[in-house]
């Protein structure tokens, strides 16, 4: 049978900290090759700005396989729509059966929050305490949740081009034990963080590396996954000790890595390391306190398969979801 599971049944069953730590897991399990993690393939026709990427793994931890479908439509904002989509299939390690199908809506914004936190674990300083925030959304909301496991964050400092966001971030953040302020400029976001959180899906750059101040860690989160889509311009992916999810998925579809390596600011031996690397002992992390560290968060495939894992299993205890005979 073949369990599959809506949007709103997972809202039900995301849970921060053991996200977390799966998603941890999956990263240092590419490091030591318990994963298998493919670069993505990115399909477009000539019709349409539309892309549509797959996005896969394979891991011993959670005995599945898996693969998202990635629709990245900008054109459906003018229609109203979300413009990316996105399903994440799973499939038995051992048997082969497809054992489910989930929206990925939810379990890509959660699992994109817990890689910013394990990113931010190993990378920034461990008594960081204000967190700014680039956009003021649901990816924002669940980076204040998911940061709250790691380090001792009192102060959200965050910027959005629209104030009803902001004033709708705030309301959602009444129940966390921290305080928000909403920064004028993106600059004083930037300069009154010790871990900076980019969540916009911007074309140009918003962030400036000559605003990066020392002893700074940024997550690059937002961009859309397309080779002139950024978020941070040349001078800070230059600025930084800079880290990847993956570096075939980074060269397949990080603007803000791409563009840096296009105006000659850095080229791709300037990456330190994957961050499973640096989760795996394998590859040194922050090496001191004035540094300025920085992870390229594009996403793979591991990670869904990881909160697949703890979503299924989830579902399957409380039983929750549809299944579905796919051979009757």
């Amino acid at each position: 049978m073949t369990l599959v599971l809506t949007a709103s049944v997972l809202e039900t069953l995301a849970h921060m900290p053991a996200t977390i730590a799966a998603v941890e897991q999956a990263f240092a399990d590419i490091a030591t090759g318990t994963a298998c993690q493919p670069a993505p393939t990115s399909m477009q026709l000539p019709s349409s700005d539309g892309r549509y990427i797959l996005m896969s793994g394979l891991a011993d931890t959670q005995g599945l396989a898996g693969v998202k479908l990635l629709s990245d439509l900008p054109a459906n904002r003018d229609a109203g729509l979300p413009s990316q989509r996105s399903s994440i299939l799973l499939a038995d390690q051992q048997t082969g059966e497809t054992l489910a199908l989930l929206d990925g809506r939810v379990p890509t914004r959660v699992r994109t929050a817990a890689a910013s936190a394990v990113a931010s674990k190993h990378l920034a300083r461990p008594n960081s305490s204000t967190l700014g925030l680039i956009g003021a959304g649901a990816l924002a909301v669940a980076h204040v949740e998911a940061m709250l496991c790691v380090l001792p964050i009192d102060t959200v400092v965050v910027w959005s081009r629209s104030a009803a966001t902001v004033e709708a971030f705030k309301a959602r953040m009444s129940h966390l034990p921290v305080k928000v302020v909403a920064a004028g400029t993106i600059r004083d976001t930037v300069e009154a963080a010790d871990v900076l959180c980019t969540l916009t899906p911007s074309v140009e750059p918003l962030v400036r590396g000559e605003w990066f101040l020392p002893g700074l860690h940024v997550n690059a989160v937002g961009a859309r996954p397309r080779p002139t889509h950024r978020e941070i311009d040349a001078a800070g992916i230059a600025r930084s000790e800079l880290f990847v999810d993956s570096i075939a998925t980074a060269r397949e579809k990080s603007g803000d890595l791409l563009m840096a390596i296009e105006e000659g600011s850095v080229t791709l031996m300037d990456i330190r390391g994957e961050l499973g690397q640096v989760v795996a002992g394998q590859v040194p992390g922050r090496t001191h306190d004035a540094a300025i560290t920085l992870f390229d968060s594009v996403g793979v495939g591991m990670q869904d398969v990881a909160i697949g894992r703890l979503l299924y299993d989830a579902a399957v205890s409380q039983g929750l979801g549809l299944d579905v005979n796919m051979a009757g």
